[in-house]
C-alpha cells in the first residue's frame, strides 16, 4: 500500500508537527489504525516521509517536527517493505543535512541499521540484497564527509562486514557499488585503514577491478584504492593481490591513446603505481634486485613521450632508490645516463614536475658514498647546474639537495663547484629566499657544505665576494642543531684558512656576540658549544674580532663550562680558557 504523492499535497502540517512518537504522529496526519493494519500504514508513513526527505528544503522541517525517533523505531519493524522504506528515507534526511544526521544519530539509527546489515550479508535473495543496498546508501550518507560519525561506524566494526558482504554481493552492481562509496568515505581516517589492513580488501578490490571494463567503475575503485594504498601494509597486500599488473595493463593500453578517458586511467594508473612504492616492504618486492619484471617496465617509462609516464617513471625510480643497495645496483646498470637524458629533454621550457622527479632521483642515487664519484664522473654536476636559472622552488630546492649530496667528501668537485662564482652567487641570492624556508635552508647548507668539504681558499674567497659570510654566521642561530653544527665548522673553516679576508664580513655580521649567546644558553647542544669555543679560538686570531671577544666576557663564560657534563666540551672549555688568558 502506497500513499499517493502529488505536487498539490499540502505539506504545511509540518512546520507545526511535534510527535513524540509514531501513533501520535499517525493521528496527526488523521490516519487510524487497529493492530492488523498498523504496520501497513506506519509503511504509508515511511513513503510519505521519503517523499518529504527527497525535497532539500523539508529535510529539516522533519527533523524539527520530531519525525526522526519513531522513523527510526521502524527499523526494527519486521517488514521488508518497511524496511526497505524506512531506510530510504532516513537516508534522504541525512543526505547533505547536519541536522537529519545528528537526528538519526541520537535515535541510535546508525547502530540499528549496521546490525541489520550484519545480519543480513549471507543472504544472497533479491528482497535482502536489496535491503543491503538501501542500508548501505544510507550509511554513505549519514556519514559523508563527517569524521565523527566515520569514526563511529569503524568503532561499531563496520569495515569488516562491508568487506565481507563486497565480496559476497560482487555479482550484484548496485550493492557493489554502495560498498565502495561506503569504502571511499571510511577509507580517509587514519583509525580506518589500521581495520582494513586486517581484512581481504585488497583481494577483494582487486578481484573486483580485474572485471571492470567501464571507465567510471574502474575510477570508483581507484577512488578507494587510493586512500587505502597510504597504509604499508595494505600496499604490500595489494602488490601480493596482483595489483601491479593490473596497472600495467592500463598504461600500456591507454599510452598512446588521446581520449580523455584513457588519460585520465593512465594518470591515476600511474600515480597509484607509484604510490604503492612508498612502502618499503611493497618496494622491495617490486625491485626484486633490480631484476623484477615490474622495475623493468618502470624503467622503460623514462625514455617515453608521455610527461606522465617519465613523471611516474622518475619518482618510481626515486622510491626505489631508498637503500644503499638499491642505488648501488642502478648506477652501476646505467640508471642515471637515463634520468640525465630525461632531464635533457626538460631544460628550457620544461615541465617542472618532471624537472623535480628526475632530480629527486638523483639526489637519492648519490646518497651511498660508493655513488658519489661516479655520478661526478657521469656529468650529474653540468646536468644539475643547466636548471640553475629556474625560478620554480621545488626544482630549486631538489637541485640543491643533488649537489650538496654529490660533494659529500668528495674535495675536488666541491672545490670546483665551489669557485663556480654563478652558483655561488645564486646560492647566496636563495639564502634570502625567506618565502621558501626548504630553499633557504639547502643553500644555506650547501654554502657551508662546499667549504667544509674543498677546504679551500679559492672557495672561501669566492664565498666572501659573494656576500655569503653574514648567510652562514645566520645559519649558526638556525633552530636545527644540524645547521647550527654545519655553519659553525664552516665559519672555523674561514677563520682558520681566510680569516683576514672574511674579517670585515664577519664582523659586520656580529659573529663575537652570536657565540657568546650560544655558549651562554643552556639550551645549546653540547656539539654547538664545543665548535663555538674551537671558533673563538681561531677568531682571536684577528686584531678587531679579539677586541671583541675581550669586551664581552668570554672567559667567565668559558670557565663554567670545564665542568660541563660532556667530557669533550668540558676538556675543551679548559683549552679555550687557556688560550682566552693568554691572549689578554
Amino acid at each position: 500500500m502506497v500513499l499517493p504523492i502529488n505536487e498539490d499535497t499540502d505539506f504545511s502540517f509540518l512546520c507545526v508537527y511535534q510527535a513524540d512518537n509514531l501513533s501520535d504522529a499517525l493521528k496527526k496526519l488523521k490516519i487510524t489504525t487497529t493492530d492488523s493494519t498498523a504496520d501497513s500504514l506506519e509503511g504509508c508513513l515511511d513513503c510519505l516521509l521519503q517523499a518529504l526527505a527527497q525535497n532539500k528544503f523539508m529535510r529539516n522541517p522533519c527533523v524539527d517536527a520530531g519525525l526522526i525517533p519513531p522513523l527510526v523505531q521502524l527499523l526494527n519493524c519486521k517488514d521488508q517493505e518497511v524496511l526497505l522504506q524506512t531506510g530510504r528515507a532516513l537516508g534522504n534526511i541525512c543526505y547533505d543535512s547536519h541536522e537529519g544526521r545528528n537526528a538519526v544519530d541520537h535515535a541510535g539509527g546508525a547502530h540499528i541499521v549496521v546490525d541489520h546489515i550484519r545480519s543480513l550479508c549471507s543472504k544472497t535473495d533479491p528482497a535482502s540484497e536489496k535491503l543491503l543496498t538501501v542500508f548501505c546508501g544510507m550509511l554513505m550518507n549519514y556519514s559523508n564527509e563527517n569524521d565523527t560519525l566515520q569514526s563511529q561506524l569503524i568503532n561499531m566494526g563496520v569495515i569488516p562486514t562491508l568487506v565481507k558482504l563486497l565480496g559476497i554481493h560482487c555479482q550484484n552492481a548496485a550493492l557493489t557499488e554502495m560498498c565502495l562509496v561506503a569504502f571511499g568515505n571510511l577509507a580517509e581516517l587514519e583509525s580506518s585503514k589500521e581495520q582494513f589492513a586486517y581484512t581481504n580488501i585488497a583481494e577483494e578490490l582487486v578481484k573486483l577491478f580485474k572485471k571492470q571494463i567501464e571507465h567510471d567503475k574502474k575510477e570508483m575503485i581507484f577512488e578507494v584504492l587510493a586512500p587505502l594504498a597510504e597504509n604499508d601494509v595494505i600496499k604490500l597486500q595489494l602488490v601480493e593481490a596482483g595489483l601491479v599488473e593490473c596497472l600495467l595493463e592500463i598504461v600500456q593500453k591507454t599510452v598512446d591513446s588521446d581520449k580523455e578517458d584513457d588519460i585520465a586511467e593512465l594518470k591515476t594508473a600511474s600515480d597509484l603505481m607509484v604510490l604503492l612504492l612508498l612502502g618499503d616492504e611493497s618496494m622491495q618486492k617490486l625491485f626484486e634486485g633490480g631484476k623484477g619484471s615490474v622495475f623493468q617496465r618502470v624503467l622503460s617509462w623514462i625514455p617515453s613521450n608521455s610527461h606522465q609516464l617519465q613523471l611516474a617513471g622518475a619518482l618510481a625510480i626515486a622510491n626505489f632508490a631508498r637503500n644503499d643497495g638499491n642505488c648501488i645496483h642502478m648506477v652501476d646498470n646505467g640508471i642515471v645516463q637515463k634520468l640525465m637524458d630525461l632531464l635533457d629533454r626538460h631544460v628550457e621550457d620544461g615541465n617542472v614536475t618532471v624537472q623535480h622527479a628526475a632530480l629527486s632521483a638523483l639526489r637519492n642515487l648519490a646518497i651511498p658514498v660508493v655513488n658519489k664519484a661516479k655520478m661526478l664522473s657521469a656529468g650529474v654536476a653540468e646536468a644539475v647546474l643547466k636548471f640553475l636559472r629556474s625560478e620554480m622552488p621545488p626544482v630549486q630546492f631538489k637541485l640543491l639537495g643533488t649537489l650538496r649530496m654529490l660533494i659529500d667528501a668528495q674535495a675536488e668537485a666541491a672545490e670546483q663547484l665551489g669557485k663556480n662564482a654563478k652558483l655561488v652567487e645564486r646560492l647566496v641570492e636563495w639564502c634570502e629566499a625567506k618565502d621558501h624556508a626548504g630553499v633557504m635552508g639547502e643553500s644555506n647548507r650547501l654554502l657551508s657544505a662546499l667549504i667544509r668539504h674543498s677546504k679551500s681558499k679559492d672557495v672561501i674567497r669566492t664565498i666572501v665576494q659573494s656576500g655569503g659570510i653574514k648567510h652562514l654566521v645566520t645559519m649558526a642561530t638556525s633552530e636545527h642543531v644540524i645547521m647550527q653544527n654545519e655553519a659553525l665548522v664552516a665559519l672555523a673553516l674561514i677563520a682558520a684558512l681566510e680569516l683576514v679576508t672574511a674579517e670585515k664580513d664577519l664582523e659586520n655580521a656580529q659573529l663575537v656576540q652570536i657565540l657568546h649567546r650560544l655558549l651562554s644558553d643552556d639550551r645549546s647542544a653540547p656539539e654547538i658549544k664545543y665548535n663555538s669555543m674551537v671558533l673563538i679560538c681561531a677568531l682571536i686570531g684577528s686584531e678587531p674580532l679579539q677586541k671583541e671577544v675581550q669586551s664581552m666576557a668570554f672567559l667567565e663564560v668559558v670557565s663554567k663550562l670545564r665542568s660541563h657534563e660532556n667530557k669533550t666540551v668540558a676538556q675543551q672549555a679548559s683549552l679555550t680558557e687557556q688560550r682566552l688568558a693568554v691572549e689578554s
